[in-house]
C-alpha cells in the first residue's frame, strides 16, 4: 500500500499503513508515533500481558472520533498471532482472544489502531484463578490530590495487613490502581468478596470520604472504590497501555515512594520511554510475592 512503512519487532516484520494519519489531535500525535511507542515499551510491557486475555481498545479515526472495545480477534490477524479461546460464563461459545505473548504482537495491535490495551486478571489458561486483585480508585471532579493519594496509602496498608504485597500503578485517566498479586488458588468469587470486604471496611471507617455505590448519581463527591474488576471476564488497564485522551497518556507502575509526587497521568507516550530507561520495573516482583487472602 502507498506510504506504508514497516516496523522490525522481534522476530517479525510489521507493516504500518497509513503512519501519518493523526490518531490524537490535540497532540499531533500519529499512527507512527503510537507504534514506535508501543515498540520502545515492549520488552517492559509484554511480561505484564503474557498469557493473558486482552482486550483491546481501538481508535482507527482516532481519539476524537468514537472508538470501540474488541474482544473477538479479528479474521485478518496474521497467523503468528496466538489466539485462545475463553469460555464464557452463562454464554455460549467461547471469545478467541489474543494473547500478547511478544513485542511484535504487540506492535501488530499498535498499528491497528489500539490504544488501549485491557489484560484480564487471570491467564487464559485458568481463567477463573484470578493472579490478580485490584482497587481501582475513581475521584470524582475536584478531589485533591493529597486525599486521593492518602487513600492509595490506606488500600496499600489494607493489602499488606492482608498478607498481599500491595503495588500501585497510575491509570492515566483520573485514579491509580492498587494491586495485589495472587497465587492463583482462589476462584474470582472468592477473591471479589475478600476484596469487596476490604473496600467495605473502608467505606464504614470514611463513609462521608469513600464509597462502593455503582450508581454514580449516588457517590455524591466521594471516591469510587471499583472492586468490580475482580470477577471473572473483567480486566484492567494493562502497564504501559496508553490513553485515549488528550496528551496521551499511560498507565504506569510505580514505586510507592514515588506517590507523594506522582497524579494518575504523570507519564505518557513521549515522558514514559524515558522513564523506562533510567529505571526498572516496580512490578518486576509480581510473580516472587504472589500469596492468597485468608480465608475468612
Amino acid at each position: 500500500m502507498s506510504g506504508a512503512e514497516v516496523l522490525s519487532a522481534g522476530a517479525e516484520r510489521v507493516e504500518l499503513t497509513h503512519p501519518d494519519k493523526v490518531l490524537y489531535p490535540a497532540d499531533g500525535y500519529r499512527k507512527r508515533d503510537v507504534a514506535e511507542y508501543f515498540r520502545a515499551v515492549g520488552d517492559r510491557m509484554v511480561p505484564h500481558l503474557r498469557g493473558k486475555p486482552l482486550t483491546m481498545r481501538r481508535f482507527p479515526d482516532g481519539v476524537g472520533a468514537a472508538g470501540f472495545f474488541q474482544k473477538e480477534a479479528s479474521g485478518h490477524f496474521p497467523d503468528w498471532v496466538r489466539v485462545v479461546p475463553v469460555p464464557q460464563r452463562g454464554a455460549g461459545g467461547p471469545v478467541h482472544h489474543v494473547v500478547c505473548d511478544d513485542v511484535a504482537t504487540l506492535v501488530y495491535l499498535a498499528t491497528q489502531a489500539c490504544l488501549e490495551f485491557h489484560v484480564g486478571l487471570a491467564a487464559a489458561a485458568e481463567p477463573d484463578r484470578p493472579v490478580l486483585a485490584v482497587v481501582d480508585l475513581d475521584p470524582p471532579p475536584g478531589t485533591g490530590i493529597a486525599e486521593l493519594r492518602a487513600v492509595v496509602r490506606e488500600f496499600r496498608d489494607r493489602f499488606a495487613d492482608a498478607g498481599l504485597a500491595p503495588h500501585l500503578q497510575t491509570t492515566g485517566g483520573k485514579g491509580f490502581h492498587v494491586v495485589a498479586p495472587l497465587a492463583g488458588r482462589r476462584g474470582f468469587d472468592e477473591v471479589r468478596a475478600a476484596v469487596r470486604d476490604m473496600a467495605q471496611d473502608a467505606v464504614r471507617a470514611a463513609p462521608d470520604r469513600l464509597t462502593t455505590e455503582q450508581r454514580k448519581d449516588e457517590r455524591g463527591d466521594r471516591i469510587f472504590l471499583d472492586v468490580g474488576r475482580n470477577a471473572y471476564g473483567q480486566t484492567m488497564i494493562a502497564p504501559c497501555s496508553l490513553r485515549a485522551r488528550d496528551g496521551a497518556p499511560a498507565a504506569t507502575p510505580l514505586d510507592f515512594a514515588e506517590l507523594s509526587k506522582a497524579t494518575p497521568r504523570s507519564y505518557g507516550l513521549r515522558k514514559l520511554p524515558r522513564r523506562l530507561a533510567r529505571k526498572a520495573d516496580p512490578w518486576s516482583d509480581l510473580p516472587d510475592t504472589a500469596a492468597d487472602f485468608p480465608r475468612s
